[in-house]
């Protein structure tokens, strides 16, 4: 395609001359050596022949601050053809939009099992060439005004992520990162915000290889983020039995038996959808996920606990300190003893000495 060469082309110029210093890299440490990365080759939405959009796309005037990865839970197939991947980006939205209901395609690129990186939602290229606006998607709840978001073909639960798709993977966080400033350690899964397996087990257990080497890439140190678990049904251990009792704290009635039974999802699933973290399945899929519980709608069980203060939600850190080998009496009292122990802990695991349970220690307690 004559005219995508010359649009590759262009882009690998404005790449090339790209000059971004430590100060222009929003979040990132100042004297950080930042190198530019080349934009991958990426087809347009006008090249796999996409439909117009049936309403307006909102091109936000502020740059994106994280990078979500998806998987679309699709066959794991063996064509690695550029027109089976355009055939894949046709199929997305037409489902986004037929099915959904969606003026457009979710996510704002796609990553083929072949290679092949596409644009996704209208408008997604020119804002990420131009490095200074992005298209809100619809991808991840909540995130959307602030995270790109990536498709990436194929069922990633047990299968092994294809070398193509990993090296373009790569390569387009490479390109996000350089262009917006976004941190390598803030790319995430969609299940770190939302209630759903997305991007497969396999995948999501790759993030940390994937930011290590978007950071080796650009010369940039990387700063691992630690993300709330994923409680499935029949799940069990501490983190279900503090689940339970952060539960009935809020007044629901259900088991503390360290098992993810019915009882324990029904409640759960009412929290997640208060908090807009539950989704039936990643965007671009057809897969129905019932009974999961995890992302943000920890934050909507988790409250932040000082010393005096008392009841279940304080028995319940008490239960995961004692998992994490730090006994203290679960006895729902936030005394010196339990302030003592929190210090403790957040000194272990490099987080800041406040002897207050806040998000961060949450998170460490249950991840």
């Amino acid at each position: 395609m004559a005219l995508q060469q010359v649009r590759v082309a262009r882009r690998a110029v404005l790449a090339g001359g790209l000059a971004v210093s430590a100060v222009g890299f929003a979040g990132l440490p100042a004297g950080a050596a930042v190198r530019s990365s080349a934009a991958p080759s990426i087809s347009s939405t006008s090249d796999w022949n996409a439909r117009d959009a049936s309403g307006s796309i909102e091109v936000l005037d502020s740059k994106p601050t994280k990078i979500i990865v998806h998987h679309t839970a699709t066959p794991n197939s063996d064509d690695t053809s550029q027109s089976h991947a355009f055939e894949l980006s046709r199929q997305i939205q037409d489902f986004h939009m037929d099915s959904n209901g969606w003026s457009d395609t979710g996510q704002n690129f796609t990553n083929s099992r072949g290679g092949h990186l596409m644009e996704g939602r209208h408008k997604s290229l020119a804002a990420l060439e131009g490095g200074s606006q992005h298209v809100k998607g619809a991808h991840a709840g909540e995130q959307n005004s602030v995270a790109l978001g990536i498709e990436n073909e194929g069922t990633y639960t047990e299968a092994s992520v294809p070398g193509s798709l990993w090296d373009s993977l790569v390569s387009l966080c490479s390109y996000m990162v350089s262009q917006y400033g976004i941190e390598p350690g803030a790319i995430y899964g969609h299940r770190d915000y939302m209630a759903t397996a997305c991007p497969g087990d396999v995948l999501h257990a790759r993030l940390p290889e994937l930011r290590e080497s978007v950071g080796a890439a650009l010369g940039l140190p990387v700063r691992q983020p630690v993300s709330w678990p994923l409680l499935r049904p029949g799940a069990q251990g501490p983190d279900v039995i503090a689940l339970q009792v952060l539960l009935g704290a809020r007044g629901m009635s259900v088991p503390v038996d360290g098992v993810f039974g019915e009882a324990t999802q029904r409640a759960a699933s009412r929290v997640a959808v208060e908090r807009g973290a539950s989704v039936p399945s990643c965007s671009a899929s057809r897969v129905v996920e019932p009974g999961l519980f995890g992302g943000s709608a920890w934050e909507g069980v988790t409250p932040v606990l000082g010393a005096g203060d008392g009841g279940e939600a304080v028995r319940a850190a008490q239960v995961l300190l004692t998992s994490r080998g730090r006994y203290v009496p679960a006895d729902g009292v936030f005394g010196d003893r339990m302030v003592s122990v929190v210090r403790e802990f957040q000194a272990a695991s490099g987080l800041a000495v406040t002897g207050v349970v806040d998000r961060a220690s949450w998170q460490r307690l249950l991840s």
